[in-house]
């Protein structure tokens, strides 16, 4: 078991999208969550080469500045005929103004640049990391394995959601409710999404305190 959550917590994303997904993840467990917006925190340049080297820098960076244990994650989509591109950089492909109908047209594009057939298989990844103020970490990672749809489908969740289809289900991301994406209260055997499945990893190890 790793170092248990105590106290407030900094939710270190300054995306929205992110921020209320994370809200409802650490809800069940009693967590006083605070985003890093809130605290007037600085938004850290992510100069990582892995979704987990990202998560590390905003968790610690946000540690940091607040003198609190902060929780951050890093996630993207990774398309097989494409490298495994966006990866990384799946924010940063909807631009500032996080353009995410801009990005999945994007991503077809280049997937037909390619000639690439369909299916088109692709992984939802994020990584986890809880960061303390005297340097410790826990690092956590889930993902969750499908295919891309085009035209994309539903207006629920955000960023990809609406063209990644998970295996053994007919539904887009895009046309789930929250509460079937991320089974909450979530336990091993029912979360589907990344986020909920590396959460539950981060909740095994460092919120069974908070339980009851």
């Amino acid at each position: 078991m790793g170092r248990q959550i105590t106290g407030r917590l900094v939710i270190a994303t300054h995306n929205s999208g992110k921020l209320w997904e994370m809200r409802e993840l650490l809800a069940p467990d009693g967590v006083d969550a605070v985003a890093a917006g809130d605290l007037n925190l600085p938004e850290p340049q992510e100069t990582g080469t892995s979704f987990a080297e990202n998560a590390r820098i905003k968790a610690v960076s946000a540690a940091r500045a607040a003198g609190l244990a902060a929780f951050a994650d890093d996630s993207g989509l990774c398309v097989e005929a494409l490298g495994g591109a966006p990866g990384i950089f799946s924010a940063r492909w909807a631009g500032e103004a996080r353009d995410f109908g801009a990005a999945m047209r994007k991503v077809e594009s280049k997937l037909k640049v390619r000639r690439a057939a369909a299916p088109y298989r692709a992984a939802f990844i994020s990584a986890l990391c809880v960061a303390w103020p005297d340097g410790h970490i826990e690092e956590f990672e889930g993902r969750v394995d499908g295919e891309l749809i085009f035209p994309p489908r539903g207006s629920k969740g955000f960023g990809y959601d609406p063209i990644f289809r998970p295996d053994g289900h007919q539904r887009t991301f895009g046309e789930m409710m929250s509460v079937e994406k991320h089974a909450i209260p979530a336990d091993g055997s029912r979360a589907l999404s990344h986020r909920a499945r590396a959460f539950q990893a981060l909740a095994r190890s460092c919120l069974q305190g908070n339980a009851g």
